[in-house]
């Protein structure tokens, strides 16, 4: 994660082009995900890439002329991979596993999830190393481009053996079967019918096709990606509200020295603290007590709010690089490597050097303890703003001149009193949310699977901690907001300002008792769409 003056974050925004996300042999971006995911972004495929799977293909027709076996090709899978299948059953072989696959429950994921599973499946298809057909990969950067989201239950990978259920409800409409969300409608239809509409037909799965589109970590790592994404704007809000709650509760400035964080050898605490000092520049209310009312210490929500916002700066750093590291991988099994890129006269180059090697690359874990880490990281996001949001409307330190919980005429009316209340709730599920899911362990397919990630139940924890944590901090800049313009004539500094203002678009300042459940909502859509970096 780069260092920002301005923002922790540790995925940039960038203007959206239209120029189409190109899949090459090579990796993804998160800003990749995010485009094609979320807003629509087009997806071309390369020449490099349309080689190398010709060349990997041709692997894989070569060998199957052997008489040897060759996991999930000719023979069967999970405990049942001793199970040799003939030759005139392989394409019945692979149309049966995406057919018993799809087994998932719950909620449908988002659409934008599934397209990122879609993208990443694409991606990982295009380097060339999982044995397909350029067709399978042109299918589904078709139903991508079209607007075509299978429809996928939320529940039942275990996050081991590839996200097994889900990447088989994709699998499945790829050949026509299923069910698929269309562009603008919100009930799914049948695939086959949104296929004639569009035109376009099934693909018929040919050997090894439906074991390469069910491996692979796609679920957690698309949830790992638009997350990371999410986590960083999160971070930079909550560095914004933390700069605006230090003049709104008269705080000192002291801990914001530099030379503290260098004297912790604290890097990212010390980055946290220069946002800071730059987002409080030119403060009146901070020279105005300091020079009259000096402050000595203040609780730990604003004192440590740089060491604890610097923790969570270092830990996302380390889940980015995790993400990152999934969006360049192959996650599929076995692989199939040739020796190079042969062109479209692959086959002729085949030789014995080439392998079909089967392992575990689409083992979840190394992607299921950083999502565990996403969730702790955003527990202390929201527990200590929250903890901040209950100085301001509940401490009623003199020194602060605030008046209880920030009501224009304490007792008439309760201000904010209860948006607090909602704060502390929100912190307390993300208390549960924090417990990790790839601790625990349950065996499966008839204990050939004996050690699973659960990397899809902690994506599906962080993608709610995100949700919660997002109002807490959005709570935090409702009442600070509130608490700096008691505080008038005096100003904060430019940074905090603007944030005030841009707050003021949405939110008017509390002149008698409303309900909040609007402005929550306002300021958290400001906060998803990064307006406070």
């Amino acid at each position: 994660m780069a260092r920002r003056k301005r923002t922790a974050r540790s995925s940039r925004s960038r203007t959206v082009s239209a120029k189409p996300v190109v899949l090459t042999p090579g990796g993804l971006s998160i800003d990749d995900v995010v485009a094609v995911a979320r807003q629509g972004r087009a997806v071309s495929i390369s020449r490099a890439a349309v080689s190398a799977m010709k060349a990997s293909r041709a692997v894989v027709e070569y060998r199957l002329r052997d008489g040897n076996p060759y996991y999930g090709i000719n023979t069967g899978f999970g405990s049942l991979a001793n199970k040799r299948i003939a030759d005139a059953d392989l394409a019945q072989l692979q149309l049966n596993l995406v057919r018993s696959h799809s087994a998932g429950v719950g909620t449908p994921l988002p659409v934008e999830t599934v397209r990122g599973m879609m993208l990443l499946l694409c991606g990982s298809l295009c380097r060339g190393l999982s044995g397909v057909r350029p067709v399978l990969a042109e299918q589904i950067q078709l139903m991508l481009n079209l607007g075509l989201t299978p429809v996928v239950p939320s529940v039942g990978s275990v996050g081991a053996s590839g996200d097994l259920a889900p990447l088989a409800a994709i699998a499945c409409t790829l050949i026509g079967e299923g069910h698929v969300f269309t562009p603008g409608s919100a009930r799914p239809v049948p695939t086959a019918k949104a296929m004639a509409a569009a035109k376009i037909k099934p693909v018929t799965l040919a050997a090894k096709e439906g074991l390469a589109l069910i491996n692979g970590t796609h679920l957690m790592a698309t949830e790992a990606a638009l997350l990371v994404h999410d986590a960083a704007r999160l971070l930079g809000s909550a560095t914004v509200a933390l700069a605006m709650s230090i003049d709104a509760c008269r705080a000192t400035d002291s801990f914001l020295d530099e030379r503290l964080y260098r004297a912790r050898n604290n890097v990212c605490g010390m980055i946290i603290a220069e946002q800071l000092r730059d987002l409080l520049e030119g403060s009146t209310i901070l020279t105005s007590h300091l020079e009259n009312d000096p402050r000595v210490q203040d609780p730990y929500s604003l004192r440590a709010g740089p060491t604890v916002l610097g923790a969570v700066y270092a830990s996302l750093t380390s889940i980015e690089s995790a993400a990152s590291d999934e969006l360049h991988a192959v996650t599929d099994n076995p692989l199939v490597i040739a020796r190079g890129e042969h062109g479209d006269a692959a086959q002729s180059f085949v030789s014995d050097d080439d392998a079909i090697i089967s392992g575990a690359n689409f083992h979840g874990m190394p992607v299921a303890i950083p999502l565990d880490h996403l969730a702790i990281a955003l527990c202390h996001i929201a527990g200590i703003s929250e903890r901040r949001s209950y100085l301001m409307t509940g401490a009623f330190e003199p020194e602060s001149k605030l008046k209880p919980f920030l009501a224009p005429q304490p007792g008439l009316q309760s201000g904010l009193m209860i948006a607090q209340y909602t704060a502390a709730a929100c912190v307390n599920e993300l208390v549960g949310l924090a417990a990790p899911a790839s601790v625990a362990n349950i065996s499966t397919c008839a204990g050939m699977e004996d050690y699973n990630s659960w990397g899809p139940r902690a994506a599906a924890k962080a993608r709610r901690a995100v949700e919660l944590c997002t109002n807490v901090v959005a709570i935090e800049l409702l009442i600070a907001s509130q608490a700096i313009e008691l505080h008038r004539p005096l100003h904060s500094g430019e940074g905090v300002e603007h944030a005030h203002d841009l707050i003021r678009t949405v939110v008017p300042p509390l002149l008698a008792d409303r309900q909040l459940t609007d402005d929550i909502a306002a300021i958290a859509g400001l906060i998803r769409a990064g307006k406070f970096l």
